[in-house]
């Protein structure tokens, strides 16, 4: 967990779980894998198992830790709807955001399926936030079965962005994130694809966040589209 994040969207991570495994093209580079090796080395105790799913009960107090509200990004470092989080671990998580609620919690995930069989059982409420991860458009469905969860506000995070997606259906969706890949073999983004997106999104009136190009140095490379930072939030973030 953080306290202070560097992902541009977010304000503070919170990682109940940790760890992870591949599913889709986009967790080729997996930027949390590489940070896992490095924590496990530093002797962080939530690491020593490296990226093995792990759950961790004791870091469902942290959201209480902090008084004043924030922005929460829950599992940086892993999938909180992977198979091998138990369902009553992902009740334990909701009943720690229902109860913090003074905070605005975003949850991303790949496993939209799992998500979508949870979702009866689940406690909505409009701080928390439910998006899923799209690299390209083999992975459309996931935001199908998003927009039938019972998430108040839900998202789209197109990063790392593999390839066009023309004619998204942004029916019932609240924001759209687009990054490119960062690291070591990090794979290309043409501005395009970029463009492509924001202009759809400012058509359907939904709000446009540009993360960055990515590449392997993705200071240098920076998150200017077009002439400007986008960096547009939810309505219901604007509090």
């Amino acid at each position: 967990m953080s306290s202070n994040s560097g992902i541009e969207w977010t304000e503070a991570t919170w990682n109940p779980t940790t760890g992870c495994s591949k599913i889709s093209l986009g967790c080729k580079n997996c930027y949390a894998e590489r940070m896992t090796r490095r924590l496990q080395a530093t002797g962080h105790p939530n690491y020593v198992k490296g990226f093995q799913l792990a759950v961790h009960e004791s870091s469902l107090i942290i959201p209480f830790k902090w008084k004043s509200s924030r922005l929460i990004f829950v599992n940086s470092m892993s999938d909180l709807f992977h198979e091998d989080v138990p369902g009553e671990f992902v009740h334990k998580v909701f009943t720690a955001m229902n109860i913090a609620n003074w905070h605005t919690y975003q949850i991303l995930t790949k496993r939209s399926e799992r998500l979508l069989a949870m979702d009866v059982d689940l406690s909505w409420n409009k701080h928390i936030w439910m998006g899923v991860s799209v690299e390209n458009t083999n992975f459309i469905h996931r935001i199908d079965q998003l927009r039938q969860t019972g998430a108040e506000l839900k998202f789209i995070s197109i990063e790392p962005m593999l390839g066009p997606l023309k004619k998204i259906d942004l029916s019932g969706i609240d924001w759209v994130i687009v990054g490119g890949e960062s690291g070591p073999g990090a794979r290309p983004m043409k501005s395009v694809w970029v463009e492509d997106v924001r202009d759809q999104c400012l058509e359907a009136g939904v709000p446009f966040f540009f993360k960055q190009w990515g590449g392997v140095n993705k200071k240098s490379t920076g998150r200017v589209l077009e002439g400007r930072v986008w960096s547009q939030m939810p309505v219901s973030a604007i509090n």
